[in-house]
């Protein structure tokens, strides 16, 4: 089942994808690559890390400022964000446990397929560390409010305002390619996470970029098939990051993850092909 006639109404009211992706990904650019800098200056030193953090969680903010700014001037677009925030009766209980689940789920499992290959159980303790620093804030923080910042912009006008140009499938596509293009300046950021995986190896760097894409087909799916509740894209995009921090998951179980939201990813699109297919 596609989304509702309803829906594709309150879709249309995103026009202005170009500028929108334009302003949230130059803003946040040029902040970061400057964060970079600062962070790498020698001697290494905390406070430059700190500001470097400081710079980073503006450039964080600029896609939300700017969705913001497009959503205020039109009260339509007004009424329907504020509507999609609270409109849980839409929600079937599935779709709210799915959110909750299928990322825990996938780390899990596939730590678990890693232990056939011979890596460590010592995965599934919950130590306590973080595999990255953030400067001035502290990681537990910034695993929450990235995601909530993030999605408070992707889907209150991001996501929609590609879908009035593409149907589902291609909007995730083409959202998926963007995102991890405007994660790329991240990794010149000493000790942030982003950069930690690519100084691991180049090919942890390029599973980061792979997982996006399934990644984006699942939590668009839960997003249209719950009436683009924000709150699941938020919640789904809170455990992604959390649960693979909880744990001590080795960079190659992260991979064989990749491969399973892969698969699951694949077969949801088969599945629900007049959602994904569907013209706006």
């Amino acid at each position: 089942m596609g989304i509702s006639v309803s829906q594709s109404k309150a879709v249309s009211l995103y026009k202005h994808p170009k500028r929108f992706f334009i302003l949230s990904t130059l803003i946040p650019l040029v902040l970061w690559f400057v964060a970079g800098f600062i962070s790498r200056i020698t001697p290494y030193e905390d406070k430059f890390l700190n500001i470097a953090s400081i710079l980073a969680f503006i450039g964080l903010l600029a896609p939300i400022v700017v969705a913001f700014i497009f959503i205020s001037k039109e009260p339509r677009l007004r009424r329907d964000v504020n509507g999609r925030f609270f409109n849980f009766r839409e929600v079937k209980p599935l779709y709210l446990l799915l959110a909750c689940l299928i990322m825990p789920v996938s780390i899990l499992l596939a730590q678990s397929i890693s232990l056939l290959f011979g890596y460590s159980h010592k995965q599934f303790i919950i130590t306590g560390e973080f595999t990255f620093s953030s400067g001035i804030f502290p990681v537990w923080f910034l695993l929450i409010i990235a995601p909530v910042l993030e999605e408070l912009a992707w889907h209150t006008y991001g996501t929609d305002s590609i879908h009035t140009k593409y149907n589902i499938f291609k909007t995730s596509l083409l959202f998926a390619v963007y995102w991890g293009i405007w994660h790329l300046p991240l990794t010149t950021i000493r000790d942030y996470y982003q950069s930690n995986v690519v100084e691991e190896s180049w090919i942890y760097g390029l599973n980061f970029l792979v997982s996006i894409i399934p990644y984006v087909l699942l939590m668009n799916w839960l997003y249209y098939k719950t009436g683009r509740n924000i709150i699941i894209t938020i919640i789904f995009h809170i455990t992604a990051g959390f649960f693979n921090e909880l744990f001590a998951p080795h960079p190659d179980s992260k991979i064989i993850q990749t491969v399973l939201l892969c698969g699951l990813a694949t077969m949801v699109v088969l599945k629900e092909k007049q959602l994904f297919f569907q013209h706006q």
